[in-house]
C-alpha cells in the first residue's frame, strides 16, 4: 500500500503578505512541496523527498567529483542533498553495506516528519549572508522523485534517477575524509562544536 502523500499547502505560520508566505505559495505552486513556519520557513521531508545532510566541505568534495546528485542545498556549514523519499530509511543499512557502518561520520539523513530550511528559490530576493542557498535548485514544475538519487529499482522512473548507492558512498569517503583532515589539525567537530581529541 502507497502511503499517502500530503497536499502541498503554503504555511499556516507564515503571516500573509510575508516574504515567508510569497515563498510558501511558490514553492506550493511551482515545485508541489509542502512547507511550514517562518523564520526560516521549513520544507516538509519524508513524502516527495528525504534529505541526506553532511559538512559543506564534505559536500562541496562530493559535487567536485562529478557524483549526479538531485538538487543541494548549502544552510550555513551543513550541506543538504535531496534523495528519494525513503532514502533515510536506507542510509543506515546502505552504511553497513558498504562497509562505512562502524565509522562515526557526520552524515545524517533528515526523512518522516523532518523539516530543512527553505532556501529562496532562484528570481527570489536573496537572504541575509548565512541563509540557507540552492546550490543545484530543484527544476520548476517537475515532480522530484524521477531526479533524485535512489536505490535501483525503488523510487526511480524509468531507470534515469542519480544512484543513492554511488552519493552515499561518496558522501561517506568525503565525510571521512573532513573528518581525518580534522583529526590531523588537533580538533573534531561534533554536534556543532569544536571539540579537542582525546588520544588514550
Amino acid at each position: 500500500m502507497t502511503p499517502a502523500v500530503p497536499q502541498p499547502r503554503s504555511s499556516p505560520d507564515a503571516a500573509p503578505g510575508s516574504a515567508d508566505a510569497a515563498l510558501a505559495r511558490r514553492y506550493a505552486a511551482e515545485l508541489g512541496w509542502a512547507t511550514a513556519g517562518r523564520a526560516p520557513l521549513r520544507l516538509l521531508t519524508g513524502a516527495l523527498f528525504d534529505v541526506l545532510e553532511l559538512p559543506a566541505e564534505a559536500g562541496h568534495a562530493v559535487l567536485r567529483r562529478g557524483v549526479r546528485t538531485g538538487p543541494v542545498l548549502l544552510s550555513g556549514t551543513r550541506m543538504g542533498l535531496l534523495v528519494a523519499a525513503g532514502g533515510a530509511d536506507e542510509l543506515p543499512g546502505l552504511l553497513d553495506w558498504l562497509e562505512w557502518g562502524p565509522v562515526a561520520l557526520d552524515l545524517t539523513a533528515v526523512g518522516a516528519g523532518g523539516r530543512v530550511t527553505a532556501p529562496p528559490l532562484p528570481g527570489a530576493p536573496g537572504d541575509s549572508p548565512g541563509a540557507a542557498v540552492w546550490l543545484r535548485p530543484p527544476e520548476p514544475r517537475r515532480a522530484p522523485e524521477p531526479a533524485l538519487p535512489a536505490l535501483a529499482g525503488f523510487g526511480s522512473s524509468g531507470g534515469d534517477a542519480p544512484d543513492l548507492v554511488r552519493l552515499v558512498d561518496a558522501a561517506a569517503t568525503e565525510c571521512h575524509r573532513v573528518r581525518l583532515s580534522r583529526a590531523r589539525s588537533g580538533v573534531l567537530t561534533r554536534g556543532g562544536a569544536d571539540q579537542p581529541l582525546a588520544f588514550s
